[in-house]
Parts: C-alpha cells; sequence; structure tokens
C-alpha cells in the first residue's frame, strides 16, 4: 500500500519559513518523480515544485526564488522549504509522487498571516 504522509503546516506570519516534509513508502521511492502541489477553495491542484529522480528541478513563477523542493532517497522523503511567506501562499499543500505511477498524499494546511 501507498503512502504519503505530510508534515510541517501550520499557521506562519507573513515573510516567515516553513518547511514541508512527505514521507513516502509502499514504492520505490528513488525511481519516482516527486512534487509539492497547492488547492485553494474552489480551485484545482496547482504545481508548486516538481523533483525528478535525478534530481531536476522545476518551479512554478509564483515561488521560484522563495520555494526549494528536495530530496532525501535514503530517508524515502521529500521537503519544501518555503520561505518569504505571503498571504497568498495560504492553502492546502499536497504531497505527490507524479512519474511512473501517480498518488496522492492527503494534504497539509498552511495558513500565512499578514
Amino acid at each position: 500500500q501507498v503512502q504519503l504522509v505530510e508534515s510541517g503546516g501550520g499557521l506562519v506570519q507573513a515573510g516567515g519559513s516553513l518547511r514541508l516534509s512527505c514521507v513516502v513508502s509502499g514504492l520505490m521511492f528513488s525511481k519516482y518523480s516527486m512534487a509539492w502541489y497547492l488547492q485553494v477553495p474552489g480551485k484545482d491542484h496547482e504545481l508548486v515544485a516538481r523533483i525528478t529522480d535525478g534530481g531536476s528541478t522545476i518551479y512554478t513563477d509564483s515561488v521560484r526564488g522563495r520555494f526549494v523542493i528536495s530530496r532525501d532517497n535514503a530517508k524515502n522523503t521529500v521537503y519544501l522549504q518555503m520561505n518569504s511567506l505571503t498571504p497568498e501562499d495560504t492553502a492546502m499543500y499536497y504531497c505527490a509522487a507524479t512519474f511512473p505511477t501517480f498518488y496522492w498524499g492527503r494534504g497539509i494546511q498552511v495558513t500565512v498571516s499578514s
């Protein structure tokens, strides 16, 4: 059974930082591309960042330069370091294993207060 479990979310003031973690089990983590998505009420999931099995990364424009995605294959964990947070970053954040098969985590709330 594949499981993706996020942690590290919560409430933070604008300008602050959070680090999200996602521990993955049930698949060969080192062979998977991993990603973080966000979702706000009434809208579809939006890609935030993705990291391939080889370590290549992409970011959506709104977070480039502020967020960093990374992975630790020894710990089956993918991270999202979120810096210089703004209220517009408030959302549910979801970890996902994206390739070769897609799996979602349950999500974790990030709230940025002004």
